[in-house]
């Protein structure tokens, strides 16, 4: 079941739910609006003739940070990786859930490719799959309302929440824009 606005509140001031920083006026009927970080990481497509699933591909992107009053104009057909301004924490017996603002989808922009399930127990910055699908640029700015998270009840609390060590979770505590960990499962 998704949690209701109520039952958010009750969790965050419980601090089961962890949202920093919280602006109580983002607390919608059913999730919570999410807000831009003003760090990018942009594709240099130039440096590699493709990517291998296999090799670590960090080298591929390059952190641009713009200033608070100032656009990150995403061109059509441009993809680059962007974060939520918020941390979010989910207990182990919650899962969460990332959509983008309809406002802004109807501009063209999608926030997530396949990214938008947080598992229980992880806590981090959430990494944005930007994508332009408009015809047109569309600018972006920091701080400004990006996505929404909503929260749902499992059955029971994971045996294994994401990071613990068994788990090996890549992305477990990420600050700002994270690039693929895939390669890593190919290590031995």
């Amino acid at each position: 079941m998704i949690l209701s606005d109520h039952t958010i509140r009750e969790e965050l001031a419980n601090g089961r739910i962890v949202i920093d920083p919280l602006d109580e006026s983002f607390i919608q009927p059913s999730s919570v609006d999410l807000t831009l970080d003003p760090r990018f990481l942009v594709f240099r497509n130039h440096t590699r003739g493709m990517i291998d699933v296999k090799e670590d591909a960090s080298d591929l992107t390059e952190m641009i940070t713009v200033e608070d009053d100032q656009p990150f104009v995403l061109h059509p057909g441009e993809f680059v990786l962007g974060a939520t301004l918020e941390r979010i924490g989910v207990p182990d017996d919650l899962v969460a859930r990332l959509d983008g603002k309809s406002s802004l989808g109807r501009l063209g922009l999608l926030i997530h490719s396949t990214a938008g399930f947080i598992d229980p127990g992880f806590y981090g910055q959430i990494t944005l799959e930007l994508s332009n699908v408009h015809n047109l640029p569309i600018t972006l700015y920091p701080k400004m309302k990006i996505g929404q998270v909503s929260f749902l009840r499992m059955t029971t609390a994971a045996d294994v929440p994401y990071g613990t060590g068994a788990l090996k979770s890549k992305y477990h505590g990420q600050d700002g824009p994270t690039p693929s960990q895939y390669w890593k499962n190919f290590e031995q």
